[in-house]
């Protein structure tokens, strides 16, 4: 018999996961997933002008661009659009936390650096995949390729795989614009990696979590969301 996973635990684990995954991969320094890769480059870019403009600030600043573009293109706005900002907010304030916290661990075995890697592209696609069974709008990455999938009546595995691959192109492009041709910042063969299996990994752990979870809403807020 399947156990009951309630969907707002999903969400709060989602959140957290993923921001622990992309300080562990910052921290890795293989390059980041590429979907928080472009964000990671403007941090850069900007927090030259502005010290305080962290990494965390400029995820919610992208996805609230990416989230006015998903507006413009399907010419329709969601309450959704909105509590999926303050997703976005929550987890930049979480991964900035978590970044702090694993600055103060210093190594450079490459061993380590491996297995901090691994252990955040594993942590990644797990918490996306969280993030997809919960009402609770999830960031605007995650949104977008929900959406995106429903429209099209394609799997959201295939439809992730093509946006993390257009993500790790805008992220190549963004750190040749920023630092110089030919100079690769917070992009590297990790990106890479997690454009081509991210997806795949993420189709993975949703097909284990229906195998042994049936996840069910604990409040009746779904309609609140959905409007």
């Amino acid at each position: 018999m399947k156990k009951t996973f309630y969907t707002e635990l999903a969400y709060l684990i989602g959140i957290i996961a993923l921001a622990f995954s992309a300080a562990m991969m910052v921290k890795a320094d293989f390059g980041l997933s590429m979907v928080v890769a472009p964000a990671y480059l403007f941090h850069l870019k900007i927090s030259q002008y502005l010290s305080f403009f962290s990494f965390g600030m400029a995820e919610y600043c992208f996805q609230a661009v990416l989230l006015i573009s998903l507006i413009i293109i399907g010419r329709k706005f969601k309450r959704a659009y909105i509590f999926s900002l303050i997703t976005a907010v929550i987890y930049g304030l979480t991964l900035d936390g978590f970044i702090a916290l694993l600055s103060l661990i210093s190594f450079d075995a490459i061993a380590l650096r491996i297995v901090f890697f691994v252990l955040g592209l594993v942590l990644c696609s797990f918490s996306v995949a969280l993030l997809f069974e919960t009402y609770i709008p999830p960031e605007a990455y995650e949104v977008f390729v929900k959406e995106t999938a429903e429209r099209t009546g394609a799997k959201i595995s295939t439809v992730k795989t093509l946006y993390d691959c257009a993500s790790c192109a805008l992220a190549v492009l963004l750190s040749f614009i920023f630092f110089g041709f030919g100079v690769f910042k917070g992009v590297g063969f990790g990106t890479v990696i997690c454009a081509l299996i991210n997806g795949t990994i993420i189709g993975k752990f949703s097909s284990i979590f229906h195998r042994f979870f049936v996840f069910k809403d604990k409040f009746t807020l779904r309609e609140f969301f959905d409007r």
